[in-house]
């Protein structure tokens, strides 16, 4: 891999880890329409440590607060009642299933998963379920001619279930196209919650998920040594940056407007590869053209 091919994954990875749209999908397609090397699965778990560096950061007073309630429950029955007490263990119940099925499954994530014709189909499916997911949200709080508005639940009404439902919903991120924040926002909107309350617990709960992804995979990249590690750690640093901002970003925009740009986007991006597939201009399994 090359400091410029670096460069431009590590962006790709930072803009597109946060907004409802596959980092995964993004960074095999990158390569894809330059006619490079798929950058593999292992690329993508270690460049999301850098974006996912990023969380902690931006949410740093909520994280700290949390982790202070947790540890005291350890020790304390009374504070076990603490909001931000249960926070932190539903963040760890909900981590469950990416873990569990993420080991069961790493050959087909590594490998068949990376199919841009599952890509492009993931794409437009779960773009689908979004747009759906949003407009039931946004129902909710506009209300019609004759409903009033209804009241949406906040991260204080979160509970065991719920924490699951959240887990299983990201484990679904595991495949390139679906997106960990896409999948567990539209989640949160399908249980009712408010969309700063989805997308605050969908960054909390990503944190130890990828944090674990991307370490395992530097243990066994160190064990084989296929990774170019003066690029890729570059590109993670180029991925924190960028991540950054746009959680910034994202979090003002998702409070007044709606997710139907990304809706409409993921769909129109899945079309497109089909097309260039079926066409012959892609191939689906490698990321260079046929010849």
């Amino acid at each position: 891999m090359s400091w410029f091919e670096s460069l431009i994954l590590g962006l790709v990875q930072g803009l597109t880890e946060f907004l409802p749209v596959s980092s995964s999908a993004h960074l095999r397609l990158t390569a894809a329409f330059s006619g490079w090397k798929d950058p593999g699965a292992a690329f993508t778990a270690i460049t999301q440590i850098g974006t996912e560096t990023a969380v902690p950061i931006y949410f740093r007073r909520d994280i700290g607060r949390i982790a202070s309630a947790w540890s005291r429950s350890l020790v304390s029955k009374e504070m076990r009642k603490d909001h931000d007490a249960q926070t932190g263990w539903l963040v760890i119940v909900g981590s469950i299933p990416i873990g569990v099925l993420g080991l069961l499954f790493k050959n087909q994530i590594e490998g068949p998963f990376r199919d841009l014709r599952i890509t492009a189909t993931t794409l437009i499916a779960v773009g689908v379920v979004i747009g759906i997911a949003d407009r039931l949200a946004a129902r909710d709080e506009t209300g019609g001619r004759h409903r009033a508005p209804k009241q949406r639940k906040t991260l204080e009404n979160l509970g065991v279930r719920d924490g699951l439902v959240y887990g299983i919903c990201q484990s679904m991120a595991l495949v390139p196209g679906v997106s960990r924040s896409g999948a567990t926002i539209s989640g949160g909107l399908f249980m009712g919650y408010r969309r700063e309350a989805a997308a605050r617990y969908s960054f909390l709960l990503a944190i130890p998920a990828v944090l674990a992804s991307g370490l395992f995979e530097v243990k066994d990249a160190m064990a084989s040594d296929t990774i170019s590690w003066g690029p890729t750690l570059f590109a993670t640093m180029i991925a924190f940056a960028s991540g950054y901002a746009v959680i910034a970003w994202f979090m003002k925009f998702i409070s007044t407007r709606s997710f139907m740009p990304f809706v409409w986007y993921r769909v129109a991006l899945g079309i497109v590869i089909i097309a260039l597939v079926t066409a012959g201009v892609l191939s689906p399994h490698t990321a260079e053209a046929p010849e």
